[in-house]
């Protein structure tokens, strides 16, 4: 790994805020989803959410469900989201809940690693992996898994792949790399939603996790889940989060149940919306699409970058043939001479994830393309200035 992927992804003071001028801070670094802001307000009280004070007082929330801290209300709604998208097969799988899809991925490396195994479990992804991968997995230095890089390298038997789909940072549809009888899959998914990629089938598989911060841009809530086939690999899961953090937020999930029943109340009931006609994927599709096209005229114009191309592909939830349009742009610096492609962003105050931080070369660069309007207005004006 280079010294550049292991550096701390620091947050700075630009994080989360709104240029305040022309030739400000452009902080594109983190997928932070504050595109969503507007079409939230838009929906206003439909998705508003009030909790009496002498509510979820108690730790417990279902305690006939093994996963004991999970809120009825939410399993019910995730469940009635999956199957209004198609994006996932969730009615017959096991359903935990945890603080993010992050909390999740740990809990998961924590079931499928043997305790009583001689070595740690080789934990690996295919190049570009998602940055926080490597860190995650050696943060606590456990006995019992380590992070082992790029899966098309790995020699052995025994492993946990990491499965990103659509892929963080480079927006393609991902497969395993690895077969073997005594190899795992972790599929993250948290981009497999109708506003980035074209919904082609309903996932079907061992582990797979979502996030409500890329599904509705509401990162604060910190709310994940998790689809599970196995239900000891599920019931270790949920003992990793009860150790961790004795549960999850009973108010995180109550809001993000309500935020996830107005997006499919949006199509199933717009009679109940404040404003019918308000529909979340649209939304998040039509103001993507328009930001892409934006973004390879912008590079275009600049001869300095180039960008992947998508193929074209039928949509099942949308009924039509799209293109993605990912939550990040993957950048490749193409100027001779130019090595590092953050570092010449960062020169002209844009600032982006380098290539290391994926285990690839330097001359790469992830954008953020889910940011407020304002921000990414200006780095489309500041990107065509560049020669």
């Amino acid at each position: 790994m280079t010294s550049t992927a292991q550096q701390e992804i620091s947050v700075s003071s630009s994080s989360g805020s709104r240029p305040v001028s022309k030739d400000a801070i452009i902080n594109l670094d983190h997928g932070d989803p504050t595109m969503f802001e507007s079409f939230w307000k838009e929906v206003g009280e439909a998705a508003d959410i009030t909790i009496p004070s002498w509510r979820t007082l108690s730790y417990f929330s279902d305690v006939s469900n093994f996963c004991w801290f999970l809120q009825p209300e939410f399993a019910h709604e995730a469940r009635r989201l999956h199957n209004l998208v198609g994006n996932a097969v969730a009615d017959d799988r096991f359903l935990v809940i945890g603080t993010g899809s992050t909390q999740l991925f740990q809990a998961a490396l924590f079931a499928l690693s043997p305790s009583d195994a001689p070595e740690p479990m080789s934990v690996v992804s295919a190049v570009p992996y998602y940055s926080s991968f490597p860190r995650i997995t050696d943060y606590l230095r456990s006995a019992l898994y380590r992070w082992s890089g790029d899966a098309s390298k790995f020699e052995g038997d025994a492993y946990i792949e990491v499965v990103c789909s659509p892929n963080n940072p480079d927006g393609s549809i991902r497969e395993a790399v690895l077969k073997s009888s005594n190899g795992k899959t972790i599929h993250d998914l948290a981009y497999y939603w109708p506003q980035y990629t074209p919904i082609t089938a309903a996932a079907d598989h061992d582990i797979m996790l979502f996030t409500v911060s890329k599904l509705s841009g509401h990162a604060g809530t910190r709310v994940g889940w998790a689809l599970v086939k196995d239900v000891e690999v599920a019931k270790k899961m949920v003992k990793f989060i009860e150790l961790n953090t004795i549960g999850v937020s009973k108010d995180s999930q109550l809001r993000a149940a309500t935020i996830l029943k107005a997006i499919s109340d949006g199509y199933e009931r717009p009679d109940v919306q404040t404003k019918p006609g308000l529909k979340m994927f649209e939304f998040g599709r039509r103001l993507l699409s328009m930001r892409w096209q934006k973004l390879r005229e912008a590079v275009k114009a600049s001869g300095i970058f180039t960008l992947p191309d998508f193929e074209s592909v039928h949509c099942k939830f949308t009924g039509e043939t799209t293109e993605a349009c990912p939550a990040f742009a993957w950048l490749k610096c193409e100027r001779e001479g130019m090595k590092d492609c953050a570092d010449f962003f960062k020169k002209h105050k844009i600032l982006t994830r380098g290539g290391g931080h994926f285990g690839v070369e330097s001359n790469y660069a992830r954008v953020s393309m889910v940011d407020r309007d304002e921000t990414f207005d200006l780095f489309i004006e500041r990107l065509m200035s560049l020669r």
